[in-house]
């Protein structure tokens, strides 16, 4: 079988660049884009009016609240959706990604801090590490800019780099709060429209089920993935948005004419000066007009930036300000409601089509609630990638839609938490409340993450990035602290997720942290490896040894306390390390950084495979092919000294290569003798015949291999046919005597319990328990 080398992300870079796009491909993306990214955007105007008015403030006959509202709305909308996301933080991407991981991955290597000290120089030269979107050129070497300033002060105090991924979690932790709350206040304001036809005692008791139905249904189809529906999403949020321009307009012309009038600032200043305290605390109403903001931002990563400008500017947003002037022109003339709970949207749509407009929002907000569902599984598998969260459970719904993921124990998790909070609080002012609050957190830590990527990789000026912090945090501060002050009515929820999160996230990064110090400061030097001979001093058996250690320089401990006990090795002997760079992909051909150990006849060598944040690990077969290959084109291409002496000292560590395509391994069970090579190829066949499985190499034919390459390449070869042993570290980490309270709390019982009860290593998962081998360590740390 030929190998067809290929990372993860292949199929990414497969297509044109991004900015390149042609106006076809782009329309085709910002169609795409309406029933992925706009659906809980769009699903707004179910509750922002009825969550505005459910207590804080009254509607009145001079009809100043009303129009105070839609100006709020309106120029809310313009300012953070429009204004903030559309026209700047877009231009912030991170190699076509966008999020909170991907602003904080920009300034890690701009400024060159990270989750683990295990960076390279190596790293730097990644294609997509280099890349830098949306800002000016990079100042001269050692100009002492704004940015260098700000670069030595993070690089300085770790406590400012601590403090830096602080927040980017905790916009993580609210944005896994709101996969919990946009389900619940979407599917529950969607079958509301129910109360029109029913008593109010009446529907109390069908909404909750019907909400709750329709979730667990949404939750449950969860693993079968969005591909074989997902073509459906943009005509369902299309034909929602096309409903609630139509009804709009139909109330403006109908109903008041003059709303237009409202959208003037003029009546916001109106609004605060007569409602005062209420009017202050109903913009956590008010500012769930802008939920699902965010998303086009989150989800730039499978679109572009320009189809996401034109969707939402030639689409989504005059569609929903259509949307909520037609409901502010309707209660501008409907000012004595027969109940509170009327006031929402529905009594707004005409009679005559209130149904099939009810079935289209449901549907509708179906469609938001799977995007936000979908972003949270993506962004928890960002945090796994990237050391910050428990690892877990990762399917892939899609082998030809990139990252559609499905993590089940999330999945499960959030539909439990749903379904609470949705019994819990059977109305949408509570549930508005805690969703508002996690929607704005998310907003207020992207203003301040962007405020440094201004400085550090856009090289503005700091009055620039002081200017837009002030501005937009401004306007979020405001509608934060009108959220915070209902802590007690429902915002309490994102705040207690965002706490339990936050404890697990810090455990574990913490564990992590310290498991690597100790891996460091233990680790073994070459000299000792070197002093041990070409045989280590223990028999070599056949195969390849596959160690694995979170180690990119040195030998691990556990490679010496396994010798110790058991003196016996494979003939091949390969330290794996599988590390996260800063970067959202890695390209295929620069996965692996390949180096020696020791002389060419220890055959003993580091392998070094680089993984982005949204990169897709292999499974263990493919992987293993990938590996041998590397190592197989590093011997063939003469990359390391010549003369055999990489990394003979400490200070020679770090000379590794970057592999890329060259050999290919073909693997197939028919006879040595029937098997022939490629034409325009030459081929190194393994001695060994009488084996299950007959291992290849085909090289390309201009390359020249002098006899030690060719004798390196057939050992190589002869251990792969013997099959391949994964060495990999059972750590018992402790909390070393003499640690405090505290730290014996969070290693001993919080980080024991996450590393006992969450998945192994993403290599490993799936590699038979016959080739796995744990060497038991304790960790002192």
């Amino acid at each position: 079988m030929d190998l067809e080398r290929g990372g993860a992300g292949a199929g990414r870079y497969s297509t044109p660049e991004k900015t390149k796009d042609s106006w076809r491909t782009a329309l085709t993306l910002a169609y795409q884009s309406l029933g992925v990214v706009y659906g809980d955007l769009s699903t707004s105007p179910l509750y922002v009016y009825k969550n505005t008015f459910a207590e804080d403030i009254e509607h009145s006959e001079t009809n100043e609240e009303i129009y105070g509202v839609l100006s709020f709305v309106f120029w809310t909308l313009t300012l953070v959706p429009l204004l903030k996301y559309v026209l700047i933080v877009l231009r912030a991407d991170d190699n076509g990604e966008g999020g909170t991981f991907a602003l904080y991955s920009l300034l890690c290597r701009h400024a060159r801090v990270g989750f683990l000290p295990n960076g390279q120089l190596a790293d730097e030269e990644l294609s997509t590490y280099k890349k830098m979107d949306g800002g000016g050129a990079a100042p001269p070497m050692g100009a002492d800019t704004a940015a260098s300033r700000v670069k030595r002060l993070l690089e300085k105090h770790h406590v400012l780099q601590r403090l830096l991924l602080l927040l980017a979690l905790i916009g993580t932790c609210m944005v896994i709060g709101d996969g919990v709350l946009t389900p619940a206040i979407s599917v529950f304001s969607a079958v509301s429209g129910l109360e029109l036809s029913m008593s109010e005692e009446q529907h109390k008791y069908v909404e909750v089920p019907v909400a709750c139905l329709i979730l667990v249904a949404l939750f449950a189809l969860q693993h079968y993935g969005t591909h074989r529906v997902g073509f459906l999403f943009a005509p369902i949020v299309i034909t929602w948005l096309l409903c609630i321009s139509v009804i709009g307009v139909y109330n403006i012309f109908h109903w008041n004419p003059h709303v237009y009038q409202a959208l003037s600032p003029y009546y916001m200043y109106k609004f605060l000066k007569k409602t005062q305290r209420g009017g202050w605390m109903s913009l956590g109403g008010i500012l769930l007009c802008i939920t699902g903001s965010e998303a086009m931002f989150a989800d730039l990563g499978h679109f572009s930036q320009l189809s996401i400008q034109i969707a939402f500017t030639s689409v989504v947003y005059p569609s929903l300000i259509l949307a909520y002037m037609g409901q502010a022109a309707y209660l501008s003339r409907h000012h004595i409601i027969e109940s509170d709970y009327r006031i929402g949207f529905y009594v707004s749509v005409p009679e005559q089509i209130r149904w099939p407009v009810l079935g289209i929002a449901i549907l509708a907000a179906v469609v938001g609630s799977q995007a936000v569902i979908t972003g949270t599984f993506s962004i928890i598998k960002q945090c796994s990638a990237l050391s910050c969260f428990p690892r877990v459970k990762i399917v892939h719904t899609s082998s030809k839609v990139h990252g559609q993921i499905y993590i089940p124990e999330i999945n499960w998790m959030l539909m439990i938490l749903c379904l609470a909070v949705t019994v819990g609080f059977r109305d949408t002012k509570r549930l508005g409340n805690a969703s508002g609050l996690a929607v704005i957190a998310v907003m207020l830590v992207t203003t301040c993450l962007m405020s440094l990527v201004i400085v550090l990789c856009w090289h503005r000026s700091i009055f620039l990035a002081v200017c837009f912090i002030l501005f937009f945090g401004a306007i979020e501060a405001l509608y934060f602290s009108a959220s915070l002050i209902k802590f007690l009515e429902g915002a309490w929820v994102p705040i207690a997720l965002s706490i339990i999160f936050m404890v697990i996230m810090c455990v574990w990064h913490y564990g992590t942290l310290k498991k690597y110090e100790f891996d460091i400061q233990n680790k073994v030097s070459i000299d000792w490896l070197l002093g041990l001979g070409p045989n280590l001093g223990i028999v070599r058996v056949r195969g390849i040894g596959l160690i694995h250690t979170e180690l990119v320089s040195g030998i691990p401990a556990i490679f010496s306390h396994f010798v110790t006990n058991l003196p016996a090795f494979h003939q091949v002997l390969v330290f794996l390390c599988i590390k996260s760079v800063p970067v959202a992909y890695v390209r295929p051909e620069e996965r692996f950084l390949v180096g020696r150990i020791g002389p060419k006849e220890y055959r003993v060598y580091r392998c070094i495979a680089r993984y982005g944040y949204h990169d897709v690990h292999k499974d263990d077969l493919e992987f293993e092919k990938d590996l041998v290959c590397s190592i197989a084109e590093f011997i063939r291409s003469g990359i390391s000294d010549p003369s055999g002496t990489a990394e003979r000292s400490e200070k020679d560590d770090n000379r590794m290569a970057v592999v890329g395509a060259g050999i290919r391994l073909c693997e197939e069970d028919a006879d040595p003798e029937d098997a022939a090579g490629p034409s325009g190829s030459k081929e190194i066949q393994s001695t060994v015949t009488a084996r299950k499985k007959k291992v290849r190499f085909v090289v390309p034919e201009s390359s020249d291999m002098d006899s030690s390459v060719r004798e390196e390449l057939q050992e190589l070869m002869e251990a792969r046919e013997a099959g391949m042993a994964f060495i990999m570290g059972h750590s018992d980490v402790r909390a070393k005597s003499g640690s405090g309270l505290i730290k014996r709390l969070v290693i001993d019982v919080g980080y024991d319990f996450l590393r006992r009860n969450c998945r192994g290593p993403t290599f490993a998962v799936s590699i038979p328990h016959a080739s796995t081998l744990e060497v038991g360590m304790v960790y002192n740390v």
